[in-house]
């Protein structure tokens, strides 16, 4: 039993701060408490993620303490998740005010992030599968918070049956770890001496079920269903889901990462993530709903950071759900600003022909230059042509589509800033996780290769679509993709009864 005078100061004060965080969260339940006790919660709710920034440089190695694990990975995301949340209730003052369950809103969401981050320093796989259990009834909960909507009932009944059997693989999976190995410890049932007493049938098999408790959250085909449904919730809702909660998959295999060694569980992570990218990046084209848009462009970057998982880039898959994480947030709670009223619906922009090539060598010595400089493995092979591809892509847009010298040169400048964050926020990241995280490199492999293939034929077919709009295979892939994207028929709802009932009863102070 560890004496409470062993703790680290900052690891007693963050347990504190969300203690205060939930009590605090329940006060405001009272309907005595003022609603402007609001912006003092908010303040309570900045103190667990300002502890986390700090423990992620002071405590980076790793320690163990009962059932708690923290390192540079937990720090990190549990910094992640609080901030996420922190920003979101924080915008939630005035965009719900006059919300019936407005108290009740903060109150669900403090507790859903507190939840989600215990879950991440948990070492002990009990607490990891309760907290992430919460979680994901939190979740559900906040889905269905306006019940007078029938569409947001049906939305929270199918989020909750696909998360709960989400849930339901991860339970059997931990229960068959533990049962193999002995210990419900986390940093023990992993570790080399443990794993060699599973057979290959059974990592096989607990893999499967990983990867199933995995791609139903992350919204992976075929499971994308639940999370294009769930537009319906409020928008700072939507913002948490995307940040904080459907990017776990990487998270999830992360923590597991010994156990996933690049078997045929890799290879069918490689085809579901694959497909999803596809059909994400599809569904996030042909949408004209914006959240619509974003929930594609969600699909397809969590299919992204499964196939770095796959391929043994943990590293990479955490930066990228962070990253992706803050990114996906600030468009979701910026949803009601998407559309301009001032701007022309058409810009005529001339191209630069020299630009268009500086570009492309740009793009190819950037790959090959990362490629070079990378160990060997198929992850960094497909890296290197994205990240090529990205930097042609980026510098057109930037400079060889701009008219004038001064456009080219603001363009320019963007450029090359953004390319000096991206060196600095992925070195901050390697050494801030290069230490804690399990390393593996795969080989290249035919079904790298192949993915490579897939990925940049779909790009290709992507383009030649685009450029012969009046054709007829245009038409079919385009009408697919706004169907495979529209809402189930039960999501809809021509007139939303729920307010007529909602004014007669004397408007939303009642």
């Amino acid at each position: 039993m560890l004496d409470l005078l062993d703790f680290p100061i900052h690891q007693i004060a963050f347990f504190i701060s969300l203690l205060l965080a939930i009590i605090s969260a329940i006060f405001l339940l009272h309907p005595k408490v003022p609603l402007k006790y609001i912006k003092f919660h908010i303040g309570i709710l900045a103190l667990p993620p300002i502890i986390a920034f700090i423990g992620l440089f002071i405590n980076n190695e790793g320690v163990i303490l009962g059932p708690w694990r923290f390192d540079g990975l937990s720090w990190l995301i549990v910094f992640f998740v609080l901030t996420i949340g922190l920003i979101v209730q924080r915008y939630s003052i005035n965009y719900l005010l006059g919300d019936r369950r407005y108290r009740l809103y903060f109150m669900l969401l403090t507790l859903t992030t507190i939840a989600d981050s215990l879950a991440w320093i948990s070492n002990d796989l009990r607490l990891l599968l309760a907290f992430w259990g919460m979680t994901l009834l939190g979740l559900t909960i906040l889905i269905k918070l306006n019940r007078d909507w029938e569409v947001t009932r049906k939305a929270a009944r199918l989020s909750g049956r696909v998360l709960a059997l989400s849930w339901l693989f991860l339970f059997v999976a931990i229960l068959w770890v533990t049962q193999a190995t002995g210990t419900w410890q986390l940093s023990i049932a992993l570790t080399e001496g443990n794993l060699s007493q599973l057979a290959s049938w059974e990592k096989l098999g607990i893999n499967l079920l990983l990867i199933a408790s995995v791609i139903i959250p992350a919204a992976q085909w075929p499971f994308q269903r639940w999370l294009l449904n769930s537009v319906v919730t409020p928008t700072p809702i939507s913002a948490v889901m995307h940040a904080g909660i459907v990017n776990a998959g990487g998270i999830l295999l992360t923590l597991f990462a010994p156990l996933f060694d690049g078997n045929v569980a890799q290879v069918i992570l490689l085809i579901l993530s694959s497909i999803s990218v596809l059909i994400g990046t599809g569904i996030m084209l042909v949408q004209v709903d914006y959240k619509r848009q974003l929930v594609g462009s969600t699909i397809a970057q969590m299919g992204f950071m499964l196939i770095q998982c796959a391929l043994g880039a943990y590293s990479a898959a955490i930066t990228h759900a962070v990253l992706h994480g803050f990114f996906k947030s600030t468009l979701f709670l910026k949803a009601g600003s998407a559309i301009s009223y001032h701007e022309p619906a058409f810009r005529k922009e001339k191209l630069n022909v020299s630009g268009l090539l500086m570009g492309v060598v740009l793009g190819v010595l950037a790959g090959i230059g990362y490629w070079l400089t990378s160990p060997e493995g198929g992850y960094h092979l497909i890296s290197a042509v994205i990240l090529g591809w990205s930097l042609t892509l980026a510098w057109n847009q930037l400079v060889s589509y701009r008219n004038g010298h001064v456009g080219r040169i603001v363009g320019i400048s963007v450029f090359m800033v953004t390319a000096f964050l991206f060196i600095i926020i992925h070195k901050t990241f390697g050494d801030l996780l290069g230490g804690v995280i399990h390393l593996t490199t795969q080989p290249i492999t035919p079904w790298s290769i192949l993915l490579l293939l897939v990925l940049l034929a779909g790009s290709v077919i992507g383009m030649w679509f685009a450029h012969h709009r009046t054709s007829k295979g245009y038409a079919i892939m385009y009408l697919w993709l706004v169907r495979l994207g529209e809402p189930n028929d039960k999501m809809v709802e021509n007139h939303p009864n729920y307010l007529t009932r909602f004014l007669s009863k004397g408007g939303p102070f009642s």
